[in-house]
């Protein structure tokens, strides 16, 4: 019989999102999360079959994190401003939770749709927001929410960072002007951009 694991599959977890969550993904190592646990190393590979399975539930805890700080979006108008300020706020808080979920480098390169993907049905949200809100067809919205997306992603890489600090207000300011600014070049037709992905449509 295999033996009787100290701590259960989701004591460890949590220490090891913790560890992740304070110093960052790579500081999640065997014998440091067994320090934390007040233990040897045994007990983490009892629960998982290596390091790397323990580091993706890490980051399965660390998209359920961001969830949170998105999901009530549908409760706030605009939607779409509140879900990018919300974004801004993670990046500022959970710096390390940010760079583990967007900023780790990749074993291959993602598609930028692939990296909208992963916000899952936040995207479906903003969509249908923006198109309710400011009468945009699918292509419209789509097009508005990557590029304002791109702008956004940048603010937090730089806040994840610490590269620059804005306060609330700096950055309302900044995503108002993107998003209007956008808005005026899909509205005047001077944005058009044929190669929607499919992934971003109904």
């Amino acid at each position: 019989m295999p033996p009787k694991a100290k701590y259960t599959r989701e004591e460890i977890a949590e220490a090891a999102f913790q560890m992740a969550r304070e110093k960052g993904i790579e500081a999640v190592v065997a014998r440091e999360l067994g320090k934390r646990l007040g233990t040897s190393s045994s007990p983490i590979f009892t629960a998982f079959k290596n390091m790397e399975e323990l580091q993706e539930e890490v980051r399965k805890m660390a998209m359920k994190e961001f969830e949170t700080y998105v999901s009530d979006a549908i409760n706030y108008a605009p939607i779409f401003k509140h879900v990018g300020m919300r974004i801004v706020q993670f990046a500022s808080n959970e710096p390390k939770l940010l760079q583990l979920l967007y900023m780790k480098e990749h074993k291959e390169t993602q598609s930028y749709e692939d990296l909208i993907f992963e916000l899952g049905d936040t995207v479906e949200v903003c969509l249908e927001s923006l198109e309710q809100e400011h009468e945009l067809t699918r292509e419209e919205a789509t097009l508005v929410f990557k590029q304002v997306w791109m702008f956004t992603f940048g603010i937090c890489t730089m806040v994840a960072g610490k590269i620059c600090h804005f306060s609330t207000e700096e950055v309302s300011k900044m995503l108002s002007r993107e998003f209007q600014g956008t808005l005026m070049l899909i509205k005047s037709g001077t944005f058009i951009d044929k190669q929607v992905n499919s992934v971003l449509q109904k």
